[in-house]
């Protein structure tokens, strides 16, 4: 059975304080959470250390925003694998569709942090979306394949079965639109075919595909119920207690 998996992505939002007071109110509340749901918290760097403190003896989970493709060095404002998890993180968001616009990673950037992060023992979200000239020309189904197979490009079977997928139409991100229940599922679908294609259907099936796109927690449920949709990545909402832990609970129905 597929893992179902919610993680919040806080972006570029709350300080330290800010960070442990929300985490605690989440934590709080965490008896709310389905047994069947993982749940993460992604925080910005500086909280990292304090967020996972808190979060000693709860069943959330920490991870980073983002990580260099680079063990250590002379690399000004990067931050390492080694770095994350000494901080306490176990999961990391790469390939945002944030990173690719602003700091223009690409899918071979991409494919590098992916391999650097399984080797060193953290489960990466790996993100994949196309852009609304993208869909409205209908070409959706082949940026989403170039993409797919350029971010696992090399990875074997045994790596493939740590990787997380994110599919986030970039056109639904922060923009107060959303893709339908049915669009969703239409491209996970997809993104299961193409893991499938590129190693088998085993590994397919058992591979977590989370949607990530104005999740909130009046279309959580529809979106979290299609067939091949196992979680969400959840942007603004997840900077609310009470609404990310709804997402959260919308997971297991």
């Amino acid at each position: 059975m597929r893992k179902k998996i919610v993680a919040g992505n806080w972006k570029m939002f709350n300080d330290i304080s800010e960070s442990c007071s929300l985490v605690a109110e989440i934590k709080k509340n965490d008896a709310t959470i389905p047994e069947a749901v993982t749940v993460v918290v992604c925080p910005p760097f500086p909280s990292l250390a304090a967020v996972s403190s808190v979060l000693q003896g709860s069943r959330i989970a920490v991870g980073a925003q983002n990580m260099s493709e680079h063990d250590q060095g002379a690399y000004t404002g990067e931050v390492s694998w080694k770095m994350l998890k000494s901080a306490g993180c176990l999961y990391v968001i790469l390939g945002h569709s944030e990173r690719r616009q602003y700091f223009h990673e690409t899918d071979e950037l991409i494919n590098v942090k992916v391999k650097k992060a399984i080797s060193g023992g953290l489960i990466p979200i790996v993100c994949v979306g196309e852009h609304l000239e993208e869909r409205e020309k209908g070409i959706t189904n082949q940026i989403i394949a170039t993409q797919v197979k350029g971010v696992l490009r090399g990875l074997s079977e045994k790596e493939m079965n740590l990787v997380i997928v994110a599919y986030e139409p970039v056109w639904a991100i922060g923009t107060g639109k959303n893709a339908t229940p049915v669009q969703a599922q239409e491209v996970h679908q997809l993104i299961r075919k193409l893991i499938s294609q590129l190693y088998n259907w085993q590994i397919a099936d058992s591979t977590t595909i989370q949607y990530g796109g104005s999740v909130k927690p009046d279309n959580a449920a529809d979106l979290l119920a299609q067939d091949d949709i196992d979680g969400a990545l959840v942007g603004g909402a997840s900077l609310k207690a009470g609404a990310f832990l709804s997402i959260a609970a919308a997971a297991d129905r």
